[in-house]
Parts: structure tokens; C-alpha cells; sequence
């Protein structure tokens, strides 16, 4: 399994800093680090721009930070974007799109346990960009086919790439769009749903997995043929630990569950301590363990992150900061507490340097 577990710490992608550098240097403190998106850097640097690059009808608006689709401009440049299928280069994040991705390859990773990486999955892409009637394209039964095998591949070429820094890279599919993927306003039916989710990661290479921050079906997402799920178990642990077959059916095809439960809001980070998100973490694997999960597999498949991302914090990178700490700290005290301490977690000058 080239997806490390054993509560080692990663985080999810998105952060608030405005300086390249010091959000990979943050992200470097974690055992699994990943490159940064930092819309507050640039646009260009949003998750959904990232993933509209090259995509045939995408109008562009960076001044006013804004991101549509024409059904014509489709039609005009399909064509020529299927010619160059066969392009890695079509597919990669450029440049221009992140220098924060071309800084993290530029690095030194081989010695980390993994790597990771990510990209906006199809469902939330499909249903934040709109066309010319102010309508998702997710909807569009000639677009939404093309996106699915757009969006793999570019989920591929990335993969390819982190695997060249190291053998055990993976990727994050961010998808916050599944948590309203079957309610009654999605407009999309969940037969439908389910064929395109399951046709997307058909067409993905593993290590391949999910992220979102939302209350999704979880028997849907624990059941597709995915390698890792990360999600917010802060918010939503009593509702996940209801899921204990699928959880116990999930781990033991090998897959790895990422944890994220420490918040980087303001607010509930300062009203909790490495104690009380301790025993909330336990108290969920407690459940899990008294409905036939056997201990030593979840911690052994186990992965401990943040809760969420966040952009909204008045004091901007700092709460955020101080909850990668807190992973830091939680993981440590826990690896000790069941025995994983020789495993040590990576550690780094630049761990140092940003107060971890």
C-alpha cells in the first residue's frame, strides 16, 4: 500500500497566505506535505481556474475574479483541444496557473513517506461553472461526458509528475459538490450520479481518492472505487461513525481514511485543546471499534488533518497556521499513546522555521 497511514499528518490544499514561500514551507510541516492553492495570492491560484485551464468554452475573467462557459466557444475549440489529447502539457497545471505546483516539484521529496496533490473534481466543477443561461454545465448532456475524461486526465498527468519526486505520491479529488449531489435541488439524479462517478475514477490511476469538507452520502463515497477518503469528521462525527459496515468494508480493502479534525474557523479552534479534540477523535474510534473494527487496522490506515480549509479568518493565515500545529501535536501525542512513535514523523528545518 504506497499510501502511508499510522496517523501521520497531511492537510488539504486550499490556504489563506498571500506569500508563496511561507505556505510551503507551512505545508512541509506536515509528514505528507502537498503543494498549496492560494487564491488570495492570485486568481489564478483558485481550485476551480486550476482545473478550467484549457477546458474548451471557460471565459476568463481575472479582474473581476470571475469564471463562466459559452456554449459556442465550446463548440469552436473542441476540436482543436481533442487534437492535442495525446499532450501531458494540456493537461498539468502551468506556470502560469500555479507557480506555487512548480516550486513544489522543483523540490527534494523522495525521502518523504508520500506526497500528494489534487485537483477540483467534476461534479463541483460542473456545478459552480455556468454557461450563458446561467446554468451548470454538469447538466449539459454533450458537455458532461467530455469534462469527466478532461478532468482524468488531468488528475493523471499530475500524478505522474508527484510520482517522478516520489513512488508513493497520490492524489486528492476535491469535491465539496458531493454533499449536494443528491438533494432535491442538484437536478441530477443519483443513477446518474453514481454512472459518472464510477465511470470518472475508472479513468484515474491510483493511489486516487476523495476530499471534500461536507455531509455527503457517505455509503456512496464509501463504496466507490477509491484508495483514500478525507473528510471532516470535526464537524460530522456522529454522523460518520453511523457508517461503521461500510467504514469496516472500506478498511479492509486496504483504503486509508484521512481525519480531519482539528477546525482552523477562529472560533471552534480557540474553544478546543489538544485534549477535548483527543478524546473526540477516540471517541468516534471507540464507536467503530465496538461495532466490530478492529483497532490496530484503522490506526494502521489512518491519516490526521485539519478540519476544513479556510479563507474567512480575519487574522488570515495565523488560526490556520496554529492548527497545523495542533495536527502536528495531536498526531505525536497519539502515535505515542498507541506504540506508532518509532515510525518517527518526518522532520525538517523548514519544520522548524514555521514553529512546528
Amino acid at each position: 500500500m504506497s499510501i502511508p497511514g499510522n496517523l501521520l499528518t497531511t492537510a488539504m490544499a486550499v490556504m489563506p497566505h498571500t506569500n508563496a514561500d511561507r505556505a510551503l514551507e507551512v505545508a512541509l510541516t506536515m509528514d505528507i506535505p502537498f503543494w498549496p492553492q492560494l487564491p488570495r495570492l492570485s486568481y489564478y491560484e483558485d481550485m476551480y481556474v486550476q482545473a478550467a485551464e484549457h477546458f474548451p468554452g471557460i471565459v476568463l475573467d481575472v479582474e473581476n475574479r470571475k469564471l463562466s462557459f459559452s456554449t459556442n466557444k465550446f463548440m469552436d475549440e473542441l476540436e482543436s483541444v481533442m487534437a492535442g489529447f495525446d499532450d501531458p502539457a494540456l493537461f498539468d497545471v502551468s506556470r502560469d496557473y500555479s507557480s506555487v505546483y512548480h516550486k513544489f516539484l522543483e523540490m527534494d521529496l523522495a525521502d518523504r513517506p508520500a506526497i500528494r496533490g489534487q485537483l477540483e473534481g467534476p461534479i463541483s466543477f460542473g456545478f459552480n461553472i455556468n454557461d450563458e443561461y446561467d446554468r451548470p454545465i454538469l447538466f449539459n448532456d454533450t458537455v458532461r461526458p467530455f469534462m469527466l475524461e478532461f478532468m482524468a486526465r488531468r488528475v493523471n498527468v499530475q500524478l505522474e509528475r508527484l510520482k517522478q519526486k516520489n513512488e508513493n505520491a497520490f492524489m486528492f479529488v476535491d469535491e465539496p459538490g458531493l454533499q449536494f449531489l443528491f438533494s432535491a435541488m442538484s437536478g441530477y439524479g443519483d443513477v446518474q450520479a453514481k454512472q459518472d462517478m464510477a465511470t470518472f475514477f475508472s479513468m484515474i490511476h491510483r493511489p486516487r481518492g476523495v476530499h471534500l469538507c461536507g455531509n455527503p452520502d457517505w455509503d456512496f463515497l464509501l463504496n466507490l472505487d477509491i484508495d483514500v477518503l478525507s473528510m471532516d469528521i470535526y464537524t460530522n462525527r456522529d454522523v460518520f461513525a453511523g457508517y461503521s459496515q461500510s467504514i469496516k468494508r472500506f478498511l479492509e480493502k486496504g483504503n486509508t481514511l484521512v481525519w480531519g479534525i482539528v477546525p482552523t474557523n477562529i472560533e471552534p479552534y480557540e474553544k478546543e485543546s489538544l485534549k477535548t479534540l483527543r478524546e473526540q477523535l477516540e471517541d468516534v474510534w471507540s464507536r467503530l471499534y465496538s461495532a466490530g473494527i478492529d483497532r490496530e487496522l484503522l490506526l494502521s490506515q489512518s491519516l490526521i488533518s485539519p478540519a476544513t480549509c479556510c479563507l474567512v479568518n480575519p487574522d488570515f493565515e495565523k488560526t490556520v497556521e496554529k492548527g497545523f500545529q495542533t495536527v502536528k501535536r495531536l498526531s505525536e501525542t497519539l502515535r505515542v499513546a498507541y506504540g506508532l512513535s518509532e515510525e518517527v514523523a518526518y522532520e525538517t528545518e523548514d519544520s522548524a522555521r514555521a514553529g512546528v
